[in-house]
Parts: C-alpha cells; structure tokens; sequence
C-alpha cells in the first residue's frame, strides 16, 4: 500500500493511535502549546474578541475547533471571551470536529467539569457537515496528522508488512512535485479537499491555525515517530516500525505553502502568516499576563510567565510553530 494509506491506518484506522484519548503533556508523547498554557487559548480568544469588535466577525456565529483533544483550547477560548463580554456565550454557537466517538465522550466530559451546562458543544464528524453563515474555525497541529505520501529520486514510498518499499512514483505526483521543485520529502495529501470542504458550507469564515514548518520545500524528510518524548527519524535504523505502528505518533514539518495555496484555491484569502511568538504578542498574550498579575501571588504569576515563554522563545516554541489566518 501506499505510505499515506499506511499512515492513515496508523493514526486512524480501527486500532489508529488517535482512535482512543491520548494524554499529552508529561503523561503522554509530546507537549502541544495548549498543553504548555492556558494563556494560549485566551490569546486566540483576545483575538476573535477584537475581530468581533471591529465587525469583521459575526456574534450570532460559530466558534468551531478541528481536532480538539480534551477540549482545552476552545474551553480556553470561551473563557476568555466571557471574561471580555459575557453576552458572548449565549449568542455564539460552539462546535468541534472530531470523528473518534471515545474522544468526543472525553471532550463532553471536560467541558461540562469546566462549565456545567452553560455551555452546549455540537460535535460533527467532518468539517464538511459545518454549514453556517459565518465561522472563526481555530485548530492546533493538524496538518501534521494528514497523511503523506514519500518521495525520493522520482520513487514513492509503499509500505509491505512494516518495511518502506520504493516504487516509480505516478506522474500526478511527480508533476506535483516538479511544478513545486521538490526532489525528496513528504507530499501532504487531503489539503485541497480539506479546504474545499470548509469552502463549501461556511459562506464567511476565519480560520485560524497554528503547526510546526515553514513555506517552502525542504527537500530532505522531516516524517518521524514521538514515543515518550522521544524523537524517532522514520528511515533511523534503531525504528522498528512494526513496534511504533499504533503505538506512537507519526508526524512530519508541514508545507504552509502547499496549505496556503489549497486554501487560495478554494476561495480563501490569507491574512497574516507569521511565526507563534509574533501573532501570540499580536494577539495581546503580553496583555493578558499583566492583567493576571493584577490578580494572582507573585509566585503563580512567574508561574505562568514560565510557561508563557515557552510559546514564545525562539529556542522552544516561538519560531518554530507558525500560524496562518485564512479569511473567506
């Protein structure tokens, strides 16, 4: 089979690794910025607060998450927009895509311990059932869960009992890869119909996410297994992939060009593409800490000031993890 097919089942097939719940933080294989600090999800919602001040966003819309975990980020967010305008949440709706059944039960179980029954989420399988006159849709590393196909030397990747077999590529994706110079890497597959999608049954949206990578080819493989906090290159000989296949997370830098041109494609406009650290500031992160300090001790304050600069250093979360703001 072909590798994105192989990685589909891996991640989501009936035994995938994101069919059940997965802790992440210290407990699971990897941190996320909305594992790191709540102050990331007040941010995004500072944001959307002044998008709906300045009339570019609707009240009477959705606020809609793809891909949510536990539920923290959007729980984040409409904290935050309570705190700036109560009225908010009796006039906004609130939706998450998530497609597992045992996640979607997680998730309902955290929102009604944070908000009881103030507070009603929709669940839909599948962007593409969200139909709405206007949408901020917000989601967190997850074009680096699409699967992806493998190229090398003008050869795709195919996967036989757990071992990489290179084959010649079909021209589809060698034009693709000629037309966008890349010699060897991943080629992210279901952008374009993910984008379509969103297009179709959204007739105003922004949407905004955030994920590791950069806006051109790198031409070199990125693909690799997290297990523990532990870093697995896919082609590292100590990788048994027999042992990781379900067990552990597959992922790969994403190709924000490639995602860019999907989403333009599909009648988008893209507003600000930017590094993590810059749009959190913009977002007023700074702000928010200060405002925080007005209220809490000293020491949970450089608590949180901890944890705030590990979304925003360089040398951590800050230039590494972009974000990109697609308008429709």
């Amino acid at each position: 089979m072909y590798f994105s097919d192989y990685m589909d089942l891996w991640l989501y097939g009936k035994e995938g690794y994101y069919k059940t719940f997965k802790a992440i933080g210290k407990s699971g294989d990897f941190y996320t910025a909305v594992s790191a600090s709540s102050f990331f999800g007040a941010s995004i919602g500072n944001y959307f607060y002044g998008l709906l001040k300045e009339g570019s966003a609707d009240k009477n819309g959705w606020l809609i998450e793809i891909g949510a975990h536990q539920g923290y980020l959007i729980c984040d967010i409409i904290q935050w927009l309570y705190t700036c305008d109560p009225s908010l949440v009796k006039t906004l709706k609130f939706g998450i895509v998530e497609r597992q059944p045992e996640v979607q039960k997680e998730q309902l179980a955290y929102i009604k311990e944070r908000f009881g029954d103030d507070i009603e989420i929709r669940h839909f399988d599948d962007i593409a059932e969200v139909e709405a006159s206007y949408a901020f849709v917000v989601a967190n590393e997850i074009f680096d869960a699409f699967p992806c196909e493998l190229l090398k030397d003008e050869k795709i990747a195919t996967v036989e009992k757990h071992k990489i077999v290179w084959e010649k590529a079909p021209e589809e994706i060698l034009t693709w890869a000629k037309t966008h110079h890349l010699r060897q890497g991943e080629v992210a597959v279901g952008y374009e119909e993910f984008a379509l999608d969103m297009a179709k049954g959204i007739a105003h949206c922004d949407f905004v996410t955030f994920d590791y990578g950069e806006k051109y080819v790198r031409n070199d493989f990125s693909i690799r297994v997290y297990k523990t906090h532990e870093t697995y290159p896919l082609f590292d000989e100590a990788l048994k992939l027999s042992e990781s296949y379900n067990k552990a997370d597959i992922t790969y830098d994403v190709n924000f060009g490639h995602v860019s041109e999907a989403f333009k494609h599909a009648g988008f406009e893209e507003l600000f593409y930017e590094t993590q650290a810059r749009a959190l500031i913009r977002f007023g992160i700074i702000d928010i800490l200060e405002q925080f300090s007005k209220q809490t001790s000293q020491a949970r304050y450089l608590r949180e000031t901890d944890k705030i600069k590990t979304l925003i250093s360089p040398t951590i979360m800050g230039d590494r993890f972009k974000l990109i703001h697609f308008r429709k």
